[in-house]
């Protein structure tokens, strides 16, 4: 278990690191020395036959086991597999509480179900409007379609990757009925502000948290800040059980409803009949186990990837052409990965050069992240949500044209942003050296 620093520590961690960064990239660089190209560079490039900057392996490790093994073999003592009252699916809920802890808790099939159970339970249908990031999966904005609903994409900030809140309220119309606060990368969102505007504005706020398990706001748990909380259990996700997702809400107006809406509109707890129109979006026993058994390892990998990802943050701080992850320092970001850009006009490179460098140096470097804003994929382009057309916008209750949709900055990021992986399995060390290399490219190609 990674030991918790103090705001103090962490403060006087990062004086340190920005101290022995340097020294370590002039360790590196040795001395300056006029590059080929016209810029200043001390080494050679890997790309170019120099030595690689990182020589340390990222470590690898198995991301389940016993834990798994033990709670699987429980179930399997089961004369049911079915979630309703399911002694697996009632331990997930228990874990899943003392995470984060809401009233109301539905597991679910995806992030996307959850999602699309908060959106139905706040009664967001016919033309009413939804603002969230464009920088996200499609998974956030499905289930806004799916009611019939409107979603709006508003503009995002330089170096947090999140909503901007002051474009969140120049998009408010009399149609909005809610904010999506997408957590990207495990970066917390900016939850006291995205909070006044959805008070003021009478908005429900719903935090997507699917790739921020175990981060904090404010020395919060995310997810407790909005009206709703929705995680994802995918694979590729801090915890998993391969698929499957969670929606939990303390808030008596919407509580009730999130089982019926992930359960084809079926009120077990009250006897109801069918009230509302749902789909199936129910988890199984053998899922609920799997995920279960992970929640028990969830703190050892949040805390291992917010000091390796703080640390990089560190190392990178004075790297010339370079914007950081902007990041609160009395949050705790859980790093689903790494997200940097470059300032093209500060370096004599593009970013596919500099992406390729890094690997060549051995950084498993990717540049960009999704393709393109969401609102720029053909089908937005298209209007084509329902058989190639969208019926709201046939009945005349949007005015929305994606073709004319613009978040500048967001477009910014995806043109200079590139990814780099953080693992709960590596190690300082490893960290360093992909600091190192990150500085080193940035200081050869510096204009």
């Amino acid at each position: 278990m990674v030991e918790k620093r103090s705001v103090t520590h962490r403060i006087n961690r990062r004086a340190f690191v920005a101290g022995t960064s340097a020294a370590l990239a002039m360790g590196m660089l040795e001395s300056e020395a006029p590059s080929q190209t016209g810029g200043t560079s001390a080494v050679k490039l890997a790309i170019e036959g120099g030595e690689k900057a990182v020589t340390r392996s990222p470590g690898s490790g198995m991301r389940w086991g016993d834990r798994e093994l033990k709670q699987l073999q429980e179930m399997l003592q089961q004369s049911s597999l079915f979630y309703w009252n399911g002694p697996q699916t009632a331990l997930l809920k228990k874990r899943f509480q003392e995470v984060c802890p809401l009233k109301y808790v539905q597991t679910c099939s995806s992030g996307t179900a959850a999602i699309h159970i908060a959106v139905a339970s706040a009664g967001i249908g016919l033309g009413d409007e939804v603002i969230t990031s464009p920088i996200t999966d499609i998974g956030t904005v499905i289930g806004i379609i799916y009611q019939q609903a409107v979603p709006v994409f508003a503009d995002l900030g330089p170096g947090t990757y999140n909503l901007d809140p002051t474009d969140v309220e120049r998009r408010i119309t009399p149609r909005t009925k809610a904010i999506i606060a997408v957590h990207l990368t495990g970066n917390p969102c900016d939850m006291d502000r995205l909070k006044d505007i959805a008070k003021r504005h009478n908005l429900v706020l719903i935090e997507d948290c699917c790739q921020a398990w175990g981060a904090k706001y404010r020395g919060r748990p995310i997810g407790t800040i909005g009206d709703f909380a929705c995680f994802s259990l995918q694979d590729s996700k801090h915890v998993t059980c391969g698929d499957g997702g969670i929606v939990a809400t303390s808030d008596e107006r919407f509580g009730p409803n999130i089982q019926r809406f992930g359960d084809k509109g079926y009120d077990r707890t009250r006897g109801l009949g069918l009230e509302v129109f749902a789909t199936n979006y129910r988890m199984s026993e053998p899922q609920a186990a799997v995920a279960a058994a992970q929640l028990t390892r969830l703190e050892e990998v949040a805390s291992r990837r917010y000091q390796l990802g703080t640390l990089l943050g560190e190392l990178l701080a004075d790297v010339p052409g370079i914007i950081p992850h902007q990041v609160h320092p009395d949050d705790r970001p859980v790093y689903w990965f790494y997200m940097f850009r470059i300032k093209p006009e500060a370096l004599r490179c593009n970013r596919s050069q500099f992406t390729r460098a890094l690997q060549a140096e051995g950084v498993q470097a990717s540049g960009g992240y999704i393709a393109k804003p969401l609102y720029k994929e053909p089908v937005f382009q298209n209007h084509a949500f329902f058989a190639g057309r969208w019926p709201v916008k046939e009945m005349g209750l949007t005015t929305m044209d994606f073709t004319k949709h613009r978040c500048p900055e967001a477009e910014a990021i995806l043109e200079t942003c590139i990814r780099v992986p953080i693992k709960e399995f590596m190690d300082e060390e490893y960290i360093r050296q992909v600091g190192a290399a990150i500085r080193k490219v940035a200081r050869y190609y510096s204009a």
